[in-house]
Order: structure tokens, then C-alpha cells, then sequence
């Protein structure tokens, strides 16, 4: 077999981490891979269906590739896989009908036998389960960066909050057994990876499923011991955070001093309306934790504005605990209904020009308090894990600090971009924007990716 294919990733970590393993299944059955539509006989999109923003990219893009499929000799199979692949099912061909298959959230290693199913039938295929006993990460992998790998320790999600998909098209939490993630991070530490991501839909909640409470912070204890030298994790939900896994976070080196903790809005009422089981005092008193025990913390979150019933005041809240929590990030969002759940079929939709006010007012406070984060780190020395050459000029080294911030260092002449790719360096920042940093190499550490 010598055939060519094409993984487009739409949303979230996990969604790239399934990306890479749908990558290995594929090249474990002969394929290659190519950066091109056009030079694809097999395009999979993976999916997200957590914003409207990625339905409508899918199906522009899929709609495109039924020109390219006409044209090309030997046709083109499309496949649309993960969430949106599990909610819409069958539904995606009666409104894509060049689409060859249709699979979900559990049953991505049936890939390669579904892409078999639709070569002899000559018909669309679609299968979706309800539940999976397999974990996606037992699954060959083809990682994007040979130096920095993700690594689900959950999946699924049981908090159920009155916006939100992810428990209807992930299913509910089940975790990893402790020692098969352990060993998963030192067979990466052995394979030269730097940085791993550890990923959950709420981290926080680890293990309750298996062992009857949360060991989210001995896990990270004992993942900071396998010699990978940075340790990231995402998502936190704030009713979950223990000091625990402060402690965790603050005794070793090894975990980066960067936490997303997303807020979603900071009106009590609004909260409860999400079902997120916190107040903005409970969260507010959170942060004030987590900044006395690690002052150095980078902190970014979540926003949705014109969530349904939403009120002047409660946006007003909302600006309020952005001001006093001092987000280094924030990814902010325009409420859009999703079919399914409990909060799309709710009264008082706020209207679109108030919405986008709103919006472009956050905007606004999460701009300067990031500003103003980023400059107190002008002359300060940062550890820096370089990813190769800046998208927008190729003269220009790109990496991120401990904290998850870009750094911009020009590139030496007499250097190429990919001998810094996936290397450690303490650079002085010299420069703060608002989302990145500047600076110039103070020492090479000359930790270096294998291969």
C-alpha cells in the first residue's frame, strides 16, 4: 500500500493527541503522510464541537474537498472523526454526502478497518459506540515534536456544566490506571521527550473513578521523578483544585509554574445557571492561594460572555474578577448554543450587539492585565524550550517560558532554526508585548530532543 493521507485537527489537547495516534495507526497500516489536501487519497478531520466556530470551519473545509475528490484520478475518501463525528453520526452525510466515513470518540483504532469497509462495500460508513473500554493513548502514536508528547491520564468529563458537550460526546470519566501513566512518562523521559502535557477534561478529578478519591497530586509527585524535565497539565476545574496539588505544583522544578483554571464568568448567579459549583469568592480565594505559594504563577482561563440571562451587573462581575485574579491568558468566547444541552434551550438570549460590546470590553481588561504581567518579567532570565523558527519570520527563534509564554530571540547568522528545536536556553527578556516576550540568549542548556 502506498497511499497518502491528511489529519486536520480542529479543538482541543486531546484532539491533537488523538490526531497523533489516528497519525500512527495510519502509518502502521503503509500510508504516508503529505501537508497538502490536494496530494491526499485519504483526508480525516478531527473534530471538535465545543464552539460553533469549529462546526462551521469543518464543514467549510470538508465542502471543499469535493472539488479536489472530482478531479483526482484515483477519487479521495474524507472522514470526519471525534466529537462532532459522535454527535451528528449519520446526519453529517445527509449534509456532507462526499463523505466516505463517519466514526466518534470510541472507536478510533476501528479506523483503518472502516477506511477498508468503505474501499470494498463503495458505500459511506459510519459507526459510532456509546462507550469504549480502550484508551486511545495504547494506541500506536506519530508525536508532532519528537521532544514534547501529551499524555491523557482521563478522559470523559461527569460535571455536566449547562453549556457544555464534552459529557455527552466523551462520555463520563474514567481514568488510567496510576502506574500505566508512570510508565508511559519514563518510556518517554528514556526516549528523549522534555516536556509532557498531562490531559483531562478535569485533571483534578483523576482516580476518583478507580480508587474512590482523587490522586491527581501524587500523580503529578510521581511524574515529576521520571527525569522528564517539564511537566504541563490541563484542565483544572476550580471546585476540584486541592492544596494538594498546589504543594505538588510548588515542590518540584519539573512542573511548570502555568495553571489554566477557567472561571467561565464571574456572577454568582451566572455560575450557578452553569452549573460550575463555585462562587467567584471561592475562586478569588483560590487564586489568592495559588499566587502566596508560587508569587511566579502564570494563570490563564476561560470566559464566555452573553451566557443566557446575563445582566450588565453580572458582566460587570465578570471585569471584576478579571482585574483581581491578574490572568497572564485568557481564551474568551462568545456563548453559542449547543443542541443537547441544558443551557441551549434556556430563556433570555442576550443580544448579539450587547454581546459583542461585552466581548470587545474583555478583550480590553485581559489585554492590559497580560501587559502588565509581561512587563514586570522585562530583565528577568527565563528557561526557554525553543520550538524551531517563528511562523511570521523565519529570522526569528520561537519558544515558551515555564509559564507558557512565547519568546521571540532573533537567530544568530550563523545558525539555523531547527538546531534549537526542542533546546533549552535561559533567555533575558528584554521586551514585553501582550502576548509574547523578547530577549536574547544568555546560555545554550544543551538538553537536546533524541534523534
Amino acid at each position: 500500500m502506498n497511499e497518502t493521507f491528511l489529519v486536520r485537527t480542529f479543538g482541543c489537547q486531546m484532539n491533537k493527541h488523538d490526531s497523533e495516534r489516528v497519525t500512527g495507526l495510519l502509518c502502521a497500516a503503509g500510508m504516508r503522510p503529505v501537508t497538502e489536501a490536494s496530494e491526499a487519497d485519504v483526508v480525516v478531520f478531527m473534530t471538535c464541537c465545543v464552539r460553533e466556530h469549529a462546526d462551521e470551519r469543518l464543514r467549510g473545509q470538508v465542502a471543499s474537498l469535493k472539488s479536489i475528490k472530482a478531479k483526482r484520478p484515483g477519487g479521495q475518501t474524507v472522514v470526519i472523526g471525534g466529537c462532532i463525528g459522535q454527535r451528528d453520526g449519520a446526519l453529517l452525510l445527509k449534509q456532507l454526502p462526499h463523505v466516505d466515513v463517519v466514526f466518534g470518540t470510541h472507536n478510533l483504532s476501528h479506523l483503518p478497518s472502516l477506511l477498508e469497509s468503505a474501499r470494498i462495500e463503495r458505500h459511506s460508513v459510519v459507526e459510532i459506540l456509546d462507550a469504549t473500554g480502550e484508551f486511545t493513548s495504547d494506541l500506536p502514536g506519530e508525536r508532532e515534536h519528537s521532544w514534547h508528547a501529551w499524555v491523557p491520564v482521563m478522559v470523559g468529563c461527569d460535571n455536566f456544566c449547562s453549556y457544555c458537550i464534552v459529557p455527552y460526546v466523551r462520555g463520563r470519566e474514567r481514568s488510567r490506571v496510576f502506574e500505566e501513566v508512570v510508565a508511559e512518562c519514563e518510556r518517554l523521559a528514556d526516549d528523549g521527550v522534555l516536556e509532557v502535557t498531562l490531559l483531562g477534561q478535569n485533571v483534578n478529578s483523576y482516580g476518583r473513578d478507580l480508587y474512590g478519591e482523587p490522586r491527581f497530586a501524587e500523580l503529578l509527585n510521581a511524574v515529576a521523578r521520571t527525569g522528564i524535565a517539564r511537566v504541563r497539565f490541563a484542565t483544572s476545574h476550580p471546585k476540584d483544585l486541592s492544596d494538594s496539588t498546589i504543594a505538588a505544583m510548588a515542590g518540584h522544578p519539573q512542573i511548570a509554574r502555568a495553571l489554566h483554571l477557567p472561571v467561565q464568568s464571574g456572577s454568582d448567579r451566572i455560575l450557578k445557571a452553569m452549573n460550575r459549583d463555585y462562587t467567584s469568592t471561592h475562586y478569588l480565594k483560590l487564586v489568592d492561594r495559588l499566587y502566596a505559594t508560587m508569587p511566579d504563577l502564570a494563570l490563564s482561563t476561560d470566559i464566555i460572555v452573553g451566557f443566557p440571562g446575563e445582566s450588565e451587573d453580572d458582566f460587570a462581575d465578570t471585569l471584576g474578577v478579571v482585574n483581581k485574579a491578574r490572568f497572564d491568558q485568557a481564551f474568551t468566547f462568545i456563548y453559542s448554543p449547543r443542541q443537547g444541552t441544558a443551557a441551549a434551550d434556556m430563556d433570555a438570549q442576550v443580544p448579539e450587539d450587547v454581546v459583542h460590546d461585552r466581548f470587545d470590553r474583555l478583550v480590553a481588561a485581559v489585554q492590559n492585565c497580560a501587559l502588565d504581567k509581561n512587563r514586570k518579567l522585562v530583565g528577568t532570565v527565563q528557561r526557554v524550550l525553543f520550538t524551531g523558527a517563528s511562523k511570521r519570520d523565519a529570522s526569528v527563534l520561537a519558544g515558551r517560558t515555564e509559564g507558557n509564554k512565547v519568546v521571540h530571540v532573533r537567530l544568530p547568522e550563523d545558525r539555523d532554526a531547527d538546531d534549537y528545536a526542542g533546546r533549552f536556553a535561559d533567555v533575558a527578556i528584554e521586551e514585553a508585548r501582550i502576548w509574547s516576550l523578547t530577549g536574547y540568549i544568555l546560555q545554550d542548556i544543551g538538553v537536546k530532543r533524541s534523534g
